[in-house]
C-alpha cells in the first residue's frame, strides 16, 4: 500500500472516529417542543421569594430578607403593562416584580403564533420572575422595607415603554420613603433606579439588592452536553457557569438560609440564568462592588441568584438612589455585544462559546457579517465555508502537492522495500534519508482534513448555540437550519402526499432526507479522484465510509450539514484542479466503474 493511501485512510479513519465519539456522546439533540400549557398574562397566586437573605445588622446584612407571609392566593393586584417594539408583558405592584414578560419577535415553534415568554409570574407554571428590595440593617425590622409582597403604589406613567419610565413609591409609616423608577430601551435592556428618602429622626443602614427566583427547573431544559443551561456570572473578569443539577450540592450557608455560592465582586459583574437561546441577568452600574449569590432553597425548589449592593447609611434627613440594570430577553450576539460595549464587562461570554472559544467567535462574527450582506443564513454558511477553504488553501495546496511527490516516489519505495526484505528498521531508515533528500513530509496529506475537526465543532457550536440560527429559513422545506432535514425518503422528499418520519426518531435516521443523501454522494465522489487501494480491508473501509458518515450526520442540524456538503464540494474541486496542475488527471469516472466491476465480481463468485 503507498503511503498516499495510507495518509488517506489515517486523516478517514481519525476523522470517522472523532465524529463517532461526538456522536455518541453528544447526540443531536431532540426538536423543539410548544409548551403544552399557556400562560395566563395576569396569572396570580403565591408565594413570596425563596429565603432571601438573612437579616442582620448593617453593614453585615447580605440581603433583601422577604417577609414570611404568602401572597393571597387568587389576590387581584393592579399591573403595569409593558410595552415595545420587542417586548410585551406587565409589571405586578404587588412586590413591584417583572415578573410578565414576552418576546414580540421571536415564536414558541414555527407552526405556531404563540410568542415565547421569559418571565412568568407566581402561580402560572415555572415562575421565574425578578424582584427588588432593600435588606435592613441597624435601627430597622424587615416590617420597615419593602418586601416580596409590598404592594407599591404608581406615581407616573401608565405603561412602561421604550422613552417612557414609571414611577412607584411606598412608605413605610415610620418616616422612610421608597421609590422605584423602571425603564426599557428598544431591546432587552431594563434599567431600575431604587431610592429611599429618611425621616425617622435617626440613622438608619439599608442594602439594596436585586433578586432573580426560578420556580424549579426550566420545563424545555435540553440537558445536552454541548450547552451550558443555569447560572452564568461574571466577577471582575472571571466567568462562571453552574449547572442547574449542581446547584443542590452548595454547601449549606447559614447568612443566606439556603445552599449557596457566593462571590465578592470588587469592581465589575453581572449574574443571572441563561437558557438555550434566553437569558435574564442582573448586572450593578459598571465599577460597581457587589455580592453575587447563588442558592437554591430545596424546601420550595427555587432557585435564585442575587445582586446585593453595599449598604448605605442614612442620617435623618437623608436620600440615597441606586442605578441597575436588568437584561432579559434574547441571547441576540448584536445587541448583547452593544452592551459590552457600553460598559458591560464581558457580556458577550454570557453566551456559551464553549471550548473552541477562539474558533466560534471568529467564525460566528464572519457568519453573521456574511448573512446580513446575503440576507441568508443557508446561502451565508456556504459563503463562510468558500471562505474557510480558501484561507486553508495553501496548506491544502502544499498537502496536495506532497501527496502527488509521493506518489512520484512509489518505484524508488518499492525497491527499497525490496532491497530490505524483512529488515523494517532498514526499510524505515532509507524512507526517512528518501523523505529528507526529495523534501517530501509523508504526514502533510492529512493536515488539511485534522485541521476541519475543529472547524467542524465549533460551526456544531454556533449553528446549535446561538439564536440566529434558530429557526432562520434556507429555501424551499429547510425553514430551520438549526434542526435536521426535514426532508424524508418516506415520501419522496416531499413529492409525496403524505408525511415523513417524526424528527428525532429512529425512522427519522434510517429514512434520511436530501441533505444526508448529499452529503453521502459529494464523499463518496472525493474517494473516487484516486484508484481505490489494493487490500481488500482499505476498499471495504473506503466503500461503508461516506454510507457511515450520511447516516450519522443525517440527525444533525441542516445547517451544518450544509457545511458538511459545501466543504466535501470545493475540497474535491480543489484536489481536482491541484493534481491537474501536477501532471496527473484523476479519472474520477473510472474509479466508479472500476468500484461497482469490482462489486460484480465479487458477488459472480
Amino acid at each position: 500500500m503507498d503511503d498516499q493511501n495510507k495518509n488517506l485512510i489515517l486523516a478517514t479513519a481519525l476523522s470517522f472516529v472523532v465524529i463517532l465519539v461526538w456522536f455518541v456522546v453528544f447526540p443531536p439533540p431532540e426538536p423543539e417542543q410548544a409548551p403544552q400549557t399557556s400562560i395566563e398574562q395576569t396569572a396570580q397566586t403565591g408565594e413570596n421569594v425563596a429565603a432571601a437573605p438573612t437579616t442582620a445588622e448593617a453593614p453585615a446584612t447580605s440581603a433583601g430578607q422577604t417577609d414570611t407571609t404568602l401572597e393571597a392566593a387568587g389576590q387581584d393586584v393592579p399591573r403595569i403593562d409593558i410595552d415595545t417594539p420587542r417586548l410585551t408583558g406587565s409589571v405586578s405592584l404587588l412586590g413591584g416584580r417583572i415578573d410578565n414578560l414576552q418576546l414580540k419577535d421571536y415564536r414558541v415553534s414555527l407552526d405556531s403564533d404563540e410568542i415565547v415568554r421569559v418571565l412568568s409570574p407566581v402561580g402560572s407554571p415555572s415562575a421565574y420572575y425578578a424582584l427588588y428590595g432593600w435588606a435592613p440593617g441597624s435601627g430597622l425590622t424587615i416590617d420597615d422595607v419593602p418586601g416580596a409582597n409590598t404592594e407599591w403604589t404608581l406615581e407616573s406613567g401608565d405603561t412602561l415603554s421604550v422613552d417612557s419610565p414609571v414611577s412607584l413609591s411606598w412608605t413605610n409609616g415610620q418616616g422612610l420613603t421608597f421609590g422605584r423608577e423602571l425603564a426599557v430601551d428598544d431591546n432587552f435592556m431594563f434599567t431600575v433606579t431604587q431610592s429611599v428618602t429618611n425621616a425617622t429622626g435617626q440613622q438608619v443602614s439599608l442594602a439594596p439588592y436585586g433578586v432573580l427566583a426560578r420556580h424549579g427547573e426550566p420545563q424545555d431544559l435540553k440537558n445536552f452536553f454541548v450547552l451550558h443551561e443555569g447560572v452564568v456570572a461574571m466577577a471582575d473578569g472571571s466567568l462562571s457557569e453552574i449547572d442547574y443539577d449542581d446547584m443542590p450540592d452548595f454547601e449549606f450557608e447559614p447568612r443566606e438560609g439556603a445552599r449557596a455560592d457566593v462571590t465578592q465582586v470588587e469592581h465589575d459583574g453581572w449574574i443571572g440564568f441563561t437558557d438555550h437561546y434566553w437569558m435574564s441577568t442582573l448586572i450593578p452600574a459598571p465599577g460597581s462592588a457587589f455580592k453575587q449569590v447563588a442558592k437554591y432553597d430545596e424546601r420550595r425548589d427555587i432557585y435564585q441568584t442575587e445582586a446585593v449592593l453595599p449598604t448605605q447609611t442614612l442620617a435623618d434627613g437623608g436620600s440615597v438612589s441606586v442605578t441597575t440594570q436588568l437584561f432579559s430577553g434574547a441571547k441576540e450576539w448584536a445587541a448583547i455585544r452593544n452592551y459590552e460595549k457600553d460598559g458591560i464587562l464581558g457580556f458577550l461570554d454570557s453566551i456559551d462559546w464553549g471550548w473552541f472559544f477562539f474558533l466560534t467567535k471568529p467564525i460566528f462574527w464572519l457568519l453573521h457579517e456574511l448573512n446580513k450582506i446575503i440576507g441568508n443564513m443557508g446561502w451565508a454558511i456556504i459563503g463562510l465555508t468558500l471562505i474557510l477553504k480558501a484561507i486553508l488553501f495553501p496548506l491544502a495546496y502544499k498537502s496536495y502537492v506532497s501527496m502527488a511527490k509521493m506518489k512520484e516516489l512509489q518505484p524508488q519505495m518499492e525497491a527499497l522495500k525490496e532491497a530490505a526484505g524483512d529488515d523494517r528498521q532498514k526499510m524505515q531508515q532509507g524512507m526517512m534519508e528518501l523523505y529528507k533528500k526529495e523534501k517530501v513530509n509523508p504526514a502533510a496529506g492529512c493536515l488539511p482534513i485534522l485541521l476541519q475537526i475543529p472547524i467542524f465543532f465549533s460551526l456544531y457550536k454556533v449553528i446549535f448555540v446561538t439564536i440566529e440560527l434558530r429557526q432562520a429559513p434556507w429555501f424551499g422545506p429547510f425553514q430551520d437550519l438549526s434542526m435536521p432535514d426535514p426532508t424524508s425518503i418516506m415520501n419522496f422528499f416531499g413529492w409525496l402526499p403524505w408525511a415523513g418520519p417524526e424528527p428525532g426518531t429512529l425512522m427519522a435516521t434510517v429514512l434520511i432526507g436530501i441533505l444526508p443523501l448529499l452529503l453521502g454522494i459529494s464523499m463518496f465522489l472525493q474517494q473516487k479522484l484516486n484508484p481505490a487501494p489494493t487490500d481488500p480491508t482499505q476498499q471495504m473501509i473506503f466503500a461503508w465510509m461516506p454510507w457511515v458518515f450520511m447516516f450519522m450526520l443525517g440527525g444533525f442540524a441542516s445547517g451544518l450539514v450544509v457545511y458538511w456538503i459545501s466543504n466535501n464540494v470545493i475540497t474535491f474541486t480543489q484536489q481536482y484542479l491541484i493534481m491537474r496542475s501536477q501532471g496527473y488527471t484523476p479519472d474520477v469516472f473510472g474509479n466508479i466503474r472500476q468500484t461497482f466491476n469490482r462489486k460484480k465480481k465479487t458477488d459472480e463468485k
